[in-house]
């Protein structure tokens, strides 16, 4: 393979990384604890765009279990993200670990 044709698939790969990556946005995942008390949604590009609790969890005396949910959702909801964005960006880079992307 000649340079030429590595540069080539150099900026094919670039344009379906940015286009996957793109896509992530549009990806949802979602995650809950507390027995469903605390529920938190997002997408693949590791925003979160909802967190639901349910006002049985507001318990005063217990703001700790709240917080412990919350925490608990948040970061299942962001690893399920990663797990997502893993997927989506390594079938465009074949299975390839490019430090830095994700």
């Amino acid at each position: 393979m000649n340079m030429q044709q590595m540069m080539k698939q150099a900026q094919k790969m670039q344009r379906q990384l940015a286009d996957a990556q793109d896509r992530l946005a549009d990806i949802p995942v979602s995650a809950s604890a507390g027995g469903g008390m605390v529920k938190v949604e997002g997408t693949a590009d590791m925003r979160i765009t909802s967190i639901t609790i349910d006002p049985d969890a507001c318990d005063p005396a217990d703001v700790e279990l709240l917080q412990d949910s919350l925490l608990a959702a948040v970061n299942e909801c962001l690893s399920s993200a990663q797990d997502a964005a893993n997927q989506q960006l390594g079938s465009v880079t074949g299975g390839m670990n490019i430090p830095g992307l994700f």
